[in-house]
């Protein structure tokens, strides 16, 4: 394919990173080398035809081999653009590609290092932003040996001239690194060089005014370091620029996996994991006198429509439910698909009487609502649904019994040090001891997972399994209403009401 890295945007960077096969991306890794391969050329290619003004600064004696090394480097790069994409198949001679890719890029920039100097701009955008642009497109095991292999390299470099050995180096005129002030690049070859600088013939006269070697330092320093921001800075902020934009794709792509775990893909509405997580938020964040209501609603005959009319209607159905559902209830209302059929709603702050209407209206409008199928079939659907509400005083009750349960959990837990402590002193005394201090360790461990647990009941105060309590009272109603015929609203308060009644007239008879 042909690689293009002009508006390499977020959309066209996420491909790459995800989506491009690894040849394609070694690929592109080839054409960004080339790149700043070819800039160095065009840097080569200034000095030289600027010798009579940059020519002191520079040792051609250096540079000319350079050159010849980076057309060398164009050339074979420009070859490699064209050859990767022949072998994307080829598994085995694409890891072979990459791994000359990694070595010649990593001598050169290893030689670039070495003649512009080890501790340059050059040197860490190299290093650092080199070696991460690189796990990005090729394998991270190539570039991870390449990365330890600079860091050796630089290591070495920086000894080498203590034991006598001379590194050439690219700089010429040292004497403008001479340590006048804190404006200066210092290393060990230019200060070994510096009688040689102060002998240049640069000077007028083969003499050196104060004047002259002000002006000679500060256009010396300013020719280097321009040449290291020509060669790092546009690197560097490419780098940047990916890396800003693969943190853009790790974002989307997690509120992504976010929406595919919190979304049901078939009907839009919240998942089962989701809507309960949900469901337990509103629960706990209900004030005092405020009810509390639940909808459990599941379709009628609903395994005869895919018999019928197939699968795909099917979700059709489930989908215009779904549909119905949400533009029936309002926005503060928590709608999931609880299961294949099967959905809940939750209605915060919301009394039993106003959730009967509620659901009451809900079966109405399914009712009412053609489903229109692509083979010109149309039919209605109905619904079952079951009501509960856990009211204020219910609720109440609940945070009493089990902020006792709490109470009692933690008064257990602080009696059972002492408890242990007794036990383990009886313990020394017996020939059993260490089998009595692993079962005292044991029991102290029993002892914090009670007080951790008694901690957050008495956060909470509700049980951890509240909202599976209130569905399944809610299911009870559902599945009366199905006794019933379908195309019902129970309300399962008034069936517990009614069986409280039959208690009490069976203990007045008895």
């Amino acid at each position: 394919m042909a690689v293009s890295i002009s508006h390499l945007g977020y959309r066209k960077l996420s491909r790459v990173i995800f989506e491009w096969q690894a040849a394609d991306r070694a690929l592109l890794l080839a054409l960004f080398i080339l790149l700043e391969v070819s800039s160095h050329w065009l840097w080569c290619l200034f000095v030289w035809w600027r010798q009579d003004t940059y020519g002191s600064y520079v040792d051609m004696d250096v540079l000319y081999p350079l050159w010849i090394g980076l057309t060398l480097m164009v050339l074979f790069f420009s070859w490699m653009v064209s050859r990767l994409s022949p072998i994307r198949k080829d598994t085995g001679s694409l890891y072979k590609w990459q791994a000359i890719i990694v070595t010649l890029y990593s001598l050169y920039i290893a030689v670039v290092i070495l003649v512009m100097g080890y501790s340059s701009l050059v040197a860490g955008v190299s290093l650092v932003g080199g070696a991460m642009l690189g796990m990005m497109l090729i394998r991270r095991r190539y570039v991870w040996k390449a990365f330890l292999g600079h860091i050796t390299l630089i290591f070495l470099v920086t000894l080498i001239p203590y034991f006598g050995f001379t590194i050439p180096n690219l700089r010429q005129m040292t004497i403008a690194s001479f340590p006048l002030d804190g404006y200066n690049y210092l290393t060990y070859n230019e200060m070994t060089m510096i009688e040689n600088a102060i002998s240049a013939s640069v000077f007028q006269n083969g003499t050196l005014s104060w004047d002259s070697f002000n002006q000679l330092r500060f256009s010396y320093a300013f020719f280097w370091r321009t040449t290291h921001i020509y060669m790092a800075l546009p690197k560097a902020i490419f780098i940047i620029y990916m890396f800003r934009t693969l943190l853009l794709i790790l974002d989307n792509s997690k509120a992504e996996i976010m929406q595919y775990a919190n979304q049901d893909e078939l009907t839009q509405l919240k998942s089962r994991r989701y809507g309960l997580m949900q469901m337990q938020q509103a629960l706990l964040a209900m004030g005092d006198k405020q009810d509390f209501s639940v909808i459990l609603l599941d379709l009628d005959w609903f395994k005869n429509i895919n018999d019928n009319y197939g699968h795909d209607v099917g979700d059709q159905v489930l989908f215009e439910v779904a549909q119905t559902l949400v533009k029936s209830l309002s926005e503060e209302t928590i709608i999931s698909r609880h299961g294949g059929e099967e959905f809940l709603i939750v209605l915060p702050d919301t009394q039993h009487d106003s959730a009967m209407t509620i659901a009451k209206q809900l079966r109405q409008d399914i009712a009412q609502h053609v489903i229109k199928s692509d083979d010109g079939a149309d039919f209605n659907i109905t619904a079952s649904l079951g009501v509960y509400t856990l009211t204020h005083d219910e609720r109440a009750r609940i945070r009493s019994e089990y902020r006792a349960l709490a109470l009692e959990e933690g008064t257990q837990t602080r009696a059972e040090p002492q408890k242990n402590r007794r036990q383990e002193a009886n313990s020394n005394k017996t020939s059993t001891h260490k089998a009595g201090s692993q079962k005292t360790h044991a029991q102290k461990r029993i002892s914090q997972r009670r007080k951790r647990a008694a901690t957050e009941i008495l956060k909470a105060q509700l049980p951890s399994d509240i909202c599976q309590r209130l569905i399944c009272i809610a299911d009870k109603a559902l599945y009366e209403a199905k006794d019933r015929g379908r195309n019902q609203v129970v309300s399962a308060n008034d069936m517990l009401a009614a069986e409280k009644d039959k208690i009490s007239v069976l203990y007045a008879t008895s």
